[in-house]
């Protein structure tokens, strides 16, 4: 794995399989159970992503942004438990605290729509390459510039963890406490945000001057070295991806009609 990137290379058939191929999964991971009105479909998608990710030997490595998800969606059930517009019958209560069912239900379906898009997106971004995908995507047509920004995506928030671990271990050879109570951490907060704000800025403008050193902005035609052939499944997925959402779009028009 790159200390810049999300990307783990573990030789699997995922890490192979084209990087349209994953954006596809994304998408109708996405949209599938968003057009096909939930229920049953968000725990199939679901349990999709989670089989690829463990096919991917990725499980691990996705478990913080699980943890995320479940933070902001115990937050969800609190407030829309209690709060929905449309509550009516009572469920449960903890104290003075009354849930109704409506808005548990709510919550449950965003929540399951969080959770899936989460996963979903750690099945493509934990198993695609940043220099594959911009590649494919100059390939093309895309601006390199579009190609920036996207590698920029994918490389921010593991560079600014590094540069974090890097300046918490700074303040904490000067004496620094960086861990115990709530208030010990909120004091520490500022002296280290600010110099990881700055790290960023300054990372961003040498990169710029690097890549105005090789060419980044001729007009050129690129050549690349690789060219990557589609594995034989890349087709045959991408037709079963395309049919299940098309499948899931047609059953829901006629169900309107």
């Amino acid at each position: 794995m790159s200390g810049l990137s999300l990307y783990v290379d573990q030789g699997t058939y995922l890490n192979k399989l084209h990087p349209y191929t994953k954006l596809l999964y994304v998408f109708a991971a996405i949209l599938i159970p968003l057009i096909g009105g939930g229920g049953i479909l968000f725990p199939v998608t679901i349990g999709c992503s989670v089989i690829l990710l463990i096919l991917g030997k990725t499980l691990k490595r996705s478990f913080p942004l699980i943890a995320f998800s479940f933070t902001l969606i115990i937050v969800i059930f609190l407030v829309q438990g209690m709060f929905y517009y449309g509550n009516e019958t009572p469920l449960f209560s903890l104290g003075f605290l009354a849930f109704y069912r409506e808005g548990v239900l709510y919550a449950l379906r965003i929540g399951l729509n969080i959770l899936n898009m989460l996963l979903s997106f750690a099945v493509f971004v934990l198993n695609t390459s940043p220099q594959e995908l911009v590649e494919e995507l100059e390939k093309n047509g895309f601006s390199p510039k579009f190609g920036y920004v996207i590698n920029s995506v994918f490389q921010i928030v593991p560079q600014m963890m590094k540069t974090k671990d890097t300046i918490v271990d700074a303040q904490r050879s000067r004496g620094m406490e960086t861990e115990g109570s709530l208030m010990t951490r909120i004091r520490a907060f500022m002296p280290l945000i600010s110099p990881v704000v700055m790290s960023a800025l300054i990372n961003t403008r040498e990169r710029a001057i690097a890549l105005e050193v090789r060419g980044f902005g001729r007009k050129n035609k690129k050549t690349f070295i690789n060219d990557r052939q589609k594995l034989k499944g890349d087709t045959v997925i991408r037709i079963i991806l395309v049919l299940l959402t098309a499948g899931v779009v047609i059953r829901r028009v006629y169900s309107c009609l």
